[in-house]
């Protein structure tokens, strides 16, 4: 028997009254928190999951902040593409979907509900990138932009005052060289999920000695996420 459709936890109209964007096309709202996982669990053929607005979304949101860097400054290239990094990076991405609980209207498949998936990071920051897709085809450009200069744009004067956008690796390995003499070393720890959809999680290690783990949807920002991790201890 297959099983019977979710309702989210909560309905569609509190994301759009949160965020203020009014959809036009509600299904291409619902699509933006459909988990790919949910739909191999219901195996239902009218719904689709949201990787392919993740897609979309993602080139949307680089497109947005590099436009607005390019625009309000005059800083040399490598150190805008810091600051875009810092913007539309995962863990950044999460917290504003943390901020927004949206989360909660997630449909995930059992399995995924019960290990967490509401507040993994991964999907989380994937919802964002769906959800911002959505936007921007329902809405327009301009729209996903607002959505975009509200929630992540904003973040920059604290990125950039707080050196955020500075890369954590090379941070923590200079920290590490001096007090170990060698740099850090970094170890693929588990790899979880099929191959369109990885999960990898990284240690990051000193004189062999585990400093902190991180995760993510490639090696490298597992990596990422470890280096920021070690930070809040080593510095």
């Amino acid at each position: 028997m297959r099983p019977k459709l979710k309702i989210m936890t909560k309905p569609v109209e509190e994301v759009e009254k949160a965020v203020d964007v009014n959809f036009t096309d509600k299904a291409l709202l619902r699509q933006a928190f459909i988990h790919r996982s949910y739909i191999n669990e219901t195996k239902e053929p009218s719904l689709e999951h949201n990787e392919r607005l993740e897609f979309l979304g993602d080139a949307v949101l680089e497109l947005v902040v590099t436009e607005y860097l390019y625009k309000n400054f005059s800083n040399p290239e490598g150190e805008l593409t810091n600051w875009r990094s810092s913007i539309v990076k995962g863990e950044v991405l999460a917290k504003v979907a943390l901020e927004l609980n949206l989360g909660d209207y997630l449909l995930l498949s059992k399995g995924e509900e019960h290990s967490g998936g509401r507040t993994r990071s991964l999907i989380l920051a994937n919802t964002v990138e769906a959800f911002i897709g959505a936007i921007y085809l329902d809405k327009g450009y301009d729209a996903s932009s607002d959505f975009i200069a509200k929630y992540l744009i904003s973040l920059l004067p604290e990125i950039i005052e707080k050196n955020l956008h500075i890369d954590p690796k090379s941070r923590l390995q200079e920290i590490v060289q001096e007090k170990h003499s060698r740099a850090p070393e970094y170890r693929v720890m588990n790899e979880a999920g099929p191959d369109h959809a990885k999960e990898f999680t990284v240690g990051v290690y000193a004189s062999d000695k585990l400093l902190a783990k991180g995760t993510g949807s490639s090696k490298q920002r597992a990596e990422q996420s470890a280096a920021n991790e070690a930070l809040k201890l080593v510095q």
